[in-house]
């Protein structure tokens, strides 16, 4: 039976692994890139996706490829047991693996990347001093990096270790406008605009503790978010001309168009008083928000017994 690639339609061996015209994979696997531009070399990645069985892919869309170590066999005897422990809660190494031929290019936080294969090109992302000034007072007012390094090519990039989650997300599934707490930011494909948004209500700014300016992603695209909590214990809420009222900042992305608020619980002070809970942030509109139930602090009658 004659065998065809995948990708291209190209006759290939039966027992072929990946095309020998556009080097595409015929069973998962990476698939092996040009070196360079005016090279004819090939790379072949061995012992990794697809090949390693420590090694899953968790998600996967767009360019981006999310993986995880299942153990961290890295360890010295006097860490085994700690990292045995570790693995078993759920905390283990995550990398993101990115495939710069599916897309025109990246946007990623500067000091992620590990490592690179193929043709690849790197640029700072800045267009001239005036667009350093405006990035630097971006960095400033919502605690990311001035910079945003820009890759594109054919080969692939693998980012630096995580501990934290990595939560990839189209953005049509958000309205096309998602804005994120600071620090979640971790890649977006280059057809996705990164800006600054001010809050349009102060009290939300002052007294929400969610800051004055945030981070939105806009456009066409898939991001990955760089997450302290995992995706299975974030809940969705989807609100059509409604209101939502969350005591403490544990919306950690909402599509922008949101109108966000700080108000009392109850009416009146005395009503706030008797529910315990004072103020919250109150959501308002249509559009959805990305919660995180399990960040907010332990009422003190759920606290394990002698912790303070």
């Amino acid at each position: 039976m004659t065998k065809f690639c995948v990708n291209c339609g190209a006759e290939l061996e039966d027992d072929a692994e990946f095309c020998t015209e556009c080097g595409n994979s015929q069973n998962g696997k990476l698939k092996p890139v040009n070196r360079s531009s005016g090279g004819s070399g090939r790379i072949r990645i061995r012992n990794f996706v697809g090949e390693n069985d420590n090694i899953s892919v968790l998600d996967e869309k767009g360019p981006f490829k999310v993986i995880e170590y299942e153990k961290d066999l890295s360890v010295y005897p006097s860490e085994a047991v700690y990292k045995y422990f570790s693995s078993k809660m759920n905390i283990r190494p995550r990398q993101l693996v990115v495939d710069l031929s599916k897309t025109s290019g990246i946007y990623l936080q500067a000091g992620a990347m590990q490592w690179m294969s193929g043709s690849n090109k790197l640029s700072s992302g800045i267009k001239g001093v005036g667009d350093f000034g405006k990035k630097f007072i971006k960095s400033k007012v919502t605690g990311e990096t001035t910079v945003k390094p820009e890759y594109s090519g054919n080969g692939y990039l693998v980012t630096e270790q995580t501990y934290r989650h990595l939560i990839l997300m189209d953005l049509a599934d958000w309205n096309h406008n998602l804005m994120i707490d600071d620090g979640l930011f971790l890649a977006a494909e280059k057809s996705v605009n990164l800006s600054v948004k001010k809050r349009t209500n102060l009290s939300s700014a002052v007294a929400s503790a969610e800051g004055l300016f945030n981070t939105v992603l806009h456009g066409n695209g898939y991001v990955c978010l760089e997450s302290r909590i995992p995706y299975k214990e974030l809940i969705i809420i989807e609100l059509e001309n409604d209101t939502v009222s969350i005591d403490g900042p544990m919306a950690i992305a909402w599509t922008s168009d949101l109108e966000l608020t700080v108000e009392r619980s109850a009416k009146s002070f005395i009503g706030s008083a008797v529910s315990g809970e004072g103020f919250v942030n109150v959501y308002r509109g249509t559009g959805k928000i990305l919660m995180a139930p399990l960040t907010g602090k332990l009422k003190l009658r759920d606290r394990p017994v002698g912790d303070k």
